[in-house]
């Protein structure tokens, strides 16, 4: 059965994910717009591997991502990969509000951070875990591994750094 029809809150929900990253995409890169100029100034050196290819690829495997976990047929594993692509959003969003706040001035994306990802990922997680459709355990496990997303950027910048 297809985890939409299994969704404690109807299909929406598993769809929710992938229209909040259209959404956050559009802020970043079209309106307002200015992601990549916004990082590099923010990262310095360290954004140097920072490239359009490389932004491209991140977010088509993020949309395939959340595309995937919604279309799935309803599993333990397929319910754990929908709570861990919302980690990665909340994530995402928590990330904006941090780098807002550190560097003083609008990073694109903390609007749809605060207002779509990281209310989405806490909606989510108290949805499946209220109606029993994940335990505990799945639902720990899905938020360490998608909220992981800052440390792997870190370390993948910090080889960025490495080779100036």
């Amino acid at each position: 059965m297809p985890l939409a029809e299994m969704a404690p809150t109807g299909r929406w929900l598993l769809w929710a994910p992938l229209v909040a990253a259209c959404v956050h995409i559009f802020e970043e890169f079209a309106w307002p717009g200015g992601f990549m100029a916004w990082y590099r100034e923010y990262r310095g050196p360290a954004a140097s591997r920072i490239t359009p290819r490389f932004l491209a690829f991140i977010n088509a495997a993020l949309l395939i991502g959340c595309w995937d976990a919604a279309a799935a047929t309803d599993t333990p594993l397929t319910r754990a990969f929908w709570l861990a692509m919302c980690a990665v959003l909340g994530a995402n969003g928590c990330w904006h509000v941090w780098a807002t706040v550190r560097a003083r001035r609008y990073s694109p994306g903390v609007v749809t951070g605060v207002l779509l990802y990281i209310p989405l990922a806490a909606y989510g997680f108290a949805t499946y875990i209220g109606a029993g459709r994940v335990s505990a355990g799945t639902a720990a496990a899905s938020a360490l591994i998608g909220a992981s997303y800052p440390i792997w950027s870190a370390v993948f910048h910090a080889g960025g750094r490495s080779r100036q």
